[in-house]
């Protein structure tokens, strides 16, 4: 189960639809050239109309280039994507320069291109971008003509004013750039995760299947096996009662063997089956067997313990996401733990719970918070002990499972002078009976 939840699922290059910025570009140059008629023919104020006209028009000319030349659908590589929002950039800075610099109030649209590169782009973009945008407006604050008026005299606003308004624009990059970067990232996170998890589930429900075929191929070859084992077997008591060809006997002989060997070869997938792996329904005690046998191996003692009730032992239905749920938290636990893990499990008329606990170095206070969230923290390469690593994608797929089948799980620590992690993971009784093998499609 490791290949899975080691594998990086996040993809380091990120691509932007070039629709989706021209579309953008498009409405910031109708909204500029509104914003323009608006304030010249509307308000009457003196505004250098052609020199702020043919910069919007520079920039459509370069949307329709853009548009003639590329597919919609293509998908700007970050840099080229990068770029775009620096020339919008760029073209508001010009825009203010022309009509007030930082005294014109559409001075907060720095913030726009540094968001949009804050949700798509790679950090290093997003911060060279902000640099950018930081430079503009500093540059706007020193150089710029009038702020368009209609009284005699030109609106001049106090100095401290407009160093308070430059503070602000420059604070509300970086503000709002970290806030929007560091959602788009959680929400990443969580949909590459879940995309984990679908596949992890549809794996183990392939291996399922596959156990399930294995079964079925074992009924059903049964029967004509056997039968061409008897009739092998007549042939040759007939050949050696007539005298027939020796050499015949000698291939009835070969044929019945083979076809004995079939039939072992069978009665061990059923065996199988029947002991390691029920295809159908299984019992707790059957369950925590099944993963806790592949971890026996490894230095680590596991003691499984559970509890007699007066109420029946729960049986229910195996459960690929409760098998690679339980297994993956027990295989941290082995993963960390010193000397032993134990297993407890119990139940009663309304519950099922299962408790895995180890004697390792436990679940650090700053991470027991947060724990269960998608790439919380990897285990780094070499690190084979030491305090507690890695609790981060594989742990969130086998919570994700559990949670699915109706179960509550829970992360402790054992209470000092002892010392090591509890994992408790609690079923309502009829959720863990009736509890079906889940879709492998998450929402």
């Amino acid at each position: 189960m490791s290949d899975i939840t080691t594998s990086d699922f996040r993809h380091p290059r990120r691509y932007v639809r070039l629709d989706t910025i021209l579309r953008l570009r498009w409405l910031a140059a109708l909204g500029q050239l509104a914003t323009i008629f608006i304030v010249s023919e509307g308000l009457d104020f003196e505004v250098p109309v052609i020199p702020c006209v043919v910069i919007i028009g520079l920039s459509s000319l370069l949307n329709l280039v853009l548009q003639i030349r590329f597919n919609p659908v293509h998908r700007l590589a970050p840099r080229y994507a990068a770029a775009l929002l620096a020339i919008n950039i760029a073209e508001l800075a010009a825009l203010l320069f022309l009509t007030g610099g930082l005294q014109n109030p559409f001075s907060f649209l720095f913030l726009a291109p540094v968001l949009i590169s804050a949700t798509a782009l790679p950090t290093r973009i997003t911060l060279a971008l902000g640099i950018f945008a930081a430079a503009c407006a500093t540059a706007l604050g020193f150089f710029h003509l009038p702020l368009p008026w209609n009284g005699e005299e030109p609106l001049v606003l106090p100095r401290t004013y407009m160093i308070a308004v430059w503070i602000s624009i420059v604070l509300a990059i970086g503000v709002t750039s970290l806030y929007a970067f560091q959602v788009t990232e959680e929400a990443r996170k969580l949909s590459d995760a879940l995309a984990a998890t679908e596949l992890v589930l549809t794996r183990e429900q392939h291996l399922t299947q596959i156990d399930g075929l294995a079964a079925a191929a074992a009924h059903e070859l049964g029967t004509p096996l056997s039968t061409i084992f008897l009739i092998s077997r007549e042939l040759e008591q007939a050949i050696q009662t007539n005298g027939l060809d020796e050499h015949a006997r000698g291939d009835l002989k070969t044929l019945r063997e083979q076809a004995q060997r079939c039939r072992e070869i069978l009665a061990k997938i059923t065996q199988l089956s029947s002991q390691g792996a029920p295809f159908d329904r299984m019992p707790l005690s059957t369950l925590i067997e099944e993963t806790v046998a592949p971890h026996r191996d490894f230095g680590i003692a596991i003691k499984v313990r559970i509890a007699l009730a007066q109420d029946a032992e729960p049986v229910g239905m195996r459960n690929p996401a409760i098998l690679y749920g339980v297994g993956n938290i027990l295989e941290n636990a082995v993963d960390f733990a010193r000397e032993r893990v134990e297993v407890n499990a119990w139940w009663n008329a309304n519950t099922v719970e299962i408790v895995v606990s180890d004697d390792g170095p436990g679940i650090p206070p700053d991470i027991l918070k947060r724990i269960g969230e998608p790439y919380l923290t990897r285990r780094r390469a070499g690190d084979t002990g030491g305090e507690r690593s890695g609790l981060g994608l594989g742990v969130f797929i086998a919570r994700t499972l559990l949670e699915r089948t109706g179960a509550r799980v829970s992360f402790t620590n054992r209470t000092f002078p002892d010392h090591g992690a509890v994992v408790t993971i609690v079923w309502p009784r009829s959720s863990f009976e009736t509890s079906e093998v889940p879709s492998a499609t998450l929402t």
